[in-house]
Order: C-alpha cells, then structure tokens, then sequence
C-alpha cells in the first residue's frame, strides 16, 4: 500500500516539474518575443525621430530658400521669426530620446503648425507678387504712353517753334528801293566828296499783311569804307541780338500793314573818305534791309 502511494507522488511530481518546465519555458519565450517586439518599436520610433528631424532640416532650408523669393519687410521680419523657432524645436528633438513619444508628437504637431504658416506667407508673397506684377505691367503702359505723350508734345512744340519761326519770319518787315541821294549845303545833288554837307535815305517798307502794325523805330547805321560807324553820340545805341549795338540816325513811323515810304538823312559833320559805304536798316530788332554807296573824290 504504502509503495503503491509513493508511486502516485512520484508521478505527480514529474507532472509538476515537468509543468513548471514549461512554464518556464512559455515565459521565457514570452519574454524573448516582447524583447524582440520592444526592439523593433525603439528601431521604428528612432526612425520617425530622424524622419522628423530631416523634416524639420528641409523646412528650414526651405524657409532659409523662400526668403529670397520677397523684399517685403513685414514678412521678411514674420519669417525670420519662424526661421528661429525651426531652429529651436531642431535643436530641442536632437536631445529628445526616441521614446519619448509624446514629446515627439507634440512637435510633429509644431511642424505641421510651422507649415501652415509657411503655407500662409507663400500665398501672401504670391498674392503680392502679382499686384507687384500688374503694377509693373500698368506702370509700363503708363510710361510708354507718356512717352509716347511727351514725343507727341515735344513734337508739337518743335512744330510749333518751326511754325513760329516761319510766321516771325514771315511778320518782319522788308525795306525795298533803297536809293542814296549825296545833296550839297543848298540841297543840291552833288558827287563831289568835299561838297556833301547831307546825305538823303530814300527806301520802301513793303506791304505786310502779318507783321503788327502801329509806331515803330526805324534805324539807320551807315558803315564807313574801314567798317566804323558814322555816329553822332556814343550812346546812341538800340538792341539787336541779345546786344546793343551802334546807328546813325533813327526816325519814328507809323506802320499800317500797307507800303510805307520814308527818308532819312545823315548831316554830314565830319570828312568823309572816298571808298565803298554801305548802309543797313533795322526795325523791330530785324535787319530788313542793306544797300552799298560809292563816294569818290
């Protein structure tokens, strides 16, 4: 009886150890597989750290990229701001361990916040590149048509000048049939030099339908052989061509648009010299007309 009973716990404790064996065994193994599972996690979260680290690299450069493409300083100022808070997060997930996974998805929710604001500037910078491009465009259109507008004006104006030039010439008088008459002390006429105590200007201001009529200032200048002026003062003087030069004798008309005749003379006060003279008539700050004489002796 008693051996029979021994053979019972004998069984039994084979039973048990071999039941404890292979508990052990499925622990083990369980743990080995866990090891394995927790193996392969801390590969794939290492993964997704370095992932999101280059993410953060790239968005960076692309920041770093996107600052050229505006010179708007508002923006420039809002995005170097963004530029330094990448930085930051980057420089906070290099030390960050692999594990810590809530930390890790706190900040892929910072990046994915970073894009968005990147996303926004992107929109504005395109936004205002294109009113800087219509801007251009109508700027150019406005430039070549003031241009165009600017041609057309100094066109005109030089048509204009050209045109004035051609009335102004057109408006000034014209002294014709000049004649020079030697007379003597009684009014005689006389060729002799030494005789001549007068000298008689006889010319016609021809008709002018343009030329402003009312009282103008006729002057006379009488050129010697040796190109001196025969003149009574020194300051007798009248303007021609931005200067003042000298006349001989000068006399008021009244002017009405039709042929004029009119004389001048010249008392002779000084001794003449035999030669070539020459006279010239000026009106309203024009030469209008010019004729030579001959004394001889």
């Amino acid at each position: 009886m008693i051996k029979k009973d021994y053979t019972v716990w004998a069984f039994a404790g084979v039973i048990f150890i071999v039941g404890l064996v292979a508990a052990v065994f499925f622990f083990w193994q369980k743990s080995k597989q866990t090891e394995v599972e927790m193996a392969e996690m801390v590969e794939m979260m290492t993964y997704e750290k370095e992932q999101l680290e280059q993410d953060y690299t790239d968005l960076s450069v692309e920041m770093e990229g996107f600052s050229y493409k505006t010179n708007n300083d508002s923006i420039l100022k809002l995005l170097d701001q963004e530029q330094t808070r990448v930085q930051l997060l980057l420089e906070e997930l290099k030390t960050v361990k692999a594990t810590n996974a809530r930390r890790i998805t706190e900040l892929k929710k910072e990046l994915a916040s970073v894009r968005k604001v990147l996303v926004y500037y992107v929109s504005q910078v395109d936004s205002l590149n294109r009113v800087n491009t219509k801007l251009v465009t109508e700027n150019r259109t406005v430039t070549k048509k003031y241009q165009e507008a600017t041609k057309t004006a100094e066109q005109l104006a030089t048509e204009k000048q050209q045109l004035s030039k051609i009335v102004s010439i057109a408006a000034q008088l014209d002294a014709r049939n000049i004649v020079v008459t030697t007379l003597n002390s009684r009014n005689k006429k006389t060729t002799r030099l030494s005789k001549i105590a007068l000298i008689q200007f006889d010319f016609s201001i021809a008709k002018n339908t343009t030329a402003t009529t009312g009282q103008k200032t006729v002057y006379l200048r009488i050129m010697t052989p040796d190109d001196d002026v025969l003149q009574k003062r020194a300051t007798d003087v009248f303007p021609y061509e931005n200067q003042s030069i000298q006349y001989s004798c000068k006399k008021e008309i009244e002017y009405g648009g039709e042929e004029l005749s009119t004389t001048l003379y010249w008392n002779v006060e000084e001794v003449l010299a035999a030669g070539t003279y020459r006279v010239d008539i000026f009106v309203d700050g024009h030469l209008i007309g010019t004729q030579t004489f001959k004394l001889e002796k």
